[in-house]
């Protein structure tokens, strides 16, 4: 919140000047006692008790209280599919916990979003914080014409009051300044919702300029949009700066998948004037590059093997040519981009039900995280996905069947290789920590629950939470969309 200055009260002494002293009015003498007129009120230090707020013992107000019907606080912690509210009952942070958190609401839920890597610094750990985002709306139905495409900057993100001064030795930390979250918005008018969007950055042309910023989203109507929002960026901190007219209208629209949805798609970090690949729900791969001049080609040879829709898909980290698919076949391929055949180098069998989600770890690239319809995640070793014959009899190295609903996306630690975050349909975001070993006897209760993984780290509630990404600038930010806006926190545990 805003600092407020206090206000002046006529009654209170005048303040002194530098170097005055007040006035002296007497006194005590010297041989007299100072008298305490509040003596006679106890005998001894034993009988001495704290009143509460209204000046009463605070087991009376309390007894009172529930006497009167007032409303009872339960502190035990609540994890949904263990636990059930009682009727009248709701939810509430243990602020405690966060060293940051804000919720922040926009016109129509997103189903998808992506952090923008911005020009304030790498490793930022001071508040108020400032996030930079790009997200796709889900207007109502009958409403789809009211869609957009939102280029937002989130600013004043304050750390909670109640983490300020728990263990930290930052000596800037008390002139941390309180303020309330800002959301301010530029948007792009769509006529379909957006399914999955993803921002890729080219390198900057001067030192002066900032980075050119681009966009795909995936719509329902089956069109890839692809726009530059460096405008809308560019608009938020520079004054007087006026967004170009036809700055809405697509650099290229890609309509290789023709009429069919999809949810995959996802820019090389290795190429860095553009290569797109996106997925649909016939199991079709296709591959869009951007030329030498600022165009876009979409080869309209597709990459096939998934009998099912394509869920997820992702480029190697540190490998130019090779990208995973997972899809609602239950399987993850993997593929070499330059194959003639457009076949998968490789098939593995994830899980009995769909291949939502998978995440490629940037620090540590022969780990692959996959996510699936029936709740449970799974943890792979790519070194023992040698060969066709290796990869089919291989088993996951960590598996986790915590959840009790869909998973809906699953994201690494972007600097720590341990640390992944998980999203599912029980409206639970959960942190995870890979590194974590406990015996039997220490891990099998957690929270007073049974069945609890001694490596999970958090539980954060989000209604219909749909996707988590880090903020790879700012050390253990977490941002969330969901059906209830836009969620952004620290936890005190990473």
């Amino acid at each position: 919140m805003a600092k407020r200055a206090a206000e002046d009260d006529e009654e209170s002494p005048q303040a002194l000047k530098s170097g005055e002293r007040p006035e002296d009015d007497g006194g005590v003498a010297v041989g007299e006692q100072f008298e305490d007129e509040f003596e006679d009120e106890y005998e001894s230090e034993d009988e001495i008790f704290e009143a509460g707020v209204d000046g009463r013992p605070d087991a009376e107000r309390e007894a009172e209280e529930a006497a009167a019907g007032a409303m009872e606080v339960d502190r035990e912690t609540f994890i949904p599919g263990r636990h059930k509210l009682d009727a009248g009952q709701t939810l509430a942070p243990d602020l405690s916990t966060y060293e940051m958190l804000h919720t922040l609401e926009t016109p129509w839920p997103c189903l998808s979003f992506d952090i923008v890597k911005d020009g304030l610094g790498d490793n930022r750990k001071t508040y108020p914080a400032t996030v930079y985002a790009v997200a796709g709306t889900q207007a109502a139905q009958g409403r789809e014409k009211e869609n957009q495409l939102m280029v937002m900057k989130l600013s004043g993100l304050s750390r909670n009051d109640q983490s300020r001064n728990i263990d930290s030795d930052d000596e800037d930390e008390d002139d941390e300044e309180s303020t309330d979250p800002i959301l301010e918005t530029k948007t792009i008018p769509l006529t379909s919702t957006t399914n999955r969007i993803r921002a890729h950055q080219s390198p900057q042309s001067s030192a002066a300029s900032l980075p050119t910023t681009i966009t795909a989203s995936m719509q329902e109507s089956g069109d890839v949009l692809i726009h530059d929002v460096t405008p809308y960026l560019t608009s938020f901190d520079t004054p007087g700066y006026q967004i170009p007219v036809n700055a809405s209208k697509p650099l290229s629209t890609i309509r290789a998948h023709k009429k069919n949805e999809g949810y995959a798609l996802d820019w090389s970090p290795l190429i860095p004037a553009g290569k797109l690949l996106t997925g649909d729900s016939t199991g079709k791969i296709f591959a869009t590059t951007r030329t030498e001049g600022g165009g876009f080609v979409t080869d309209g040879t597709p990459y096939v093997g998934h009998t099912s829709s394509i869920e997820e898909l992702q480029w190697s980290p540190n490998e130019r040519n090779v990208f995973a698919s997972a899809s609602s076949d239950g399987t993850v391929k993997v593929w070499d981009a330059r194959s003639k055949t457009r076949s998968p180098a490789i098939s593995v069998k994830v899980s009995s039900s769909d291949a939502n989600v998978l995440s490629w770890s940037h620090q540590t690239p022969h780990l692959l995280a996959s996510g699936h319809e029936d709740g449970t995640w799974s943890v792979w070793d790519l070194r023992q996905w040698k060969s066709q014959p290796a990869a089919s009899a291989s088993k996951p190295i960590a598996h986790f069947n915590f959840h009790k609903e869909q998973i809906t996306s699953l994201e690494w630690h972007p600097t720590d290789d341990s640390i992944v975050s998980v999203c599912a349909g029980d409206d639970t975001l959960t942190l995870w920590d890979l590194a974590v070993e406990l015996d039997d006897e220490e891990s099998r209760y957690t929270a007073d629950v049974k069945d609890v993984p001694p490596q999970l780290l958090f539980v954060h509630f989000m209604e219909t939470v749909k996707e988590c990404h880090w903020h790879g600038q700012i050390p253990g930010v977490c941002m969330a969309t969901g059906g209830g806006g836009f969620g952004v926190f620290r936890t005190i545990s990473v």
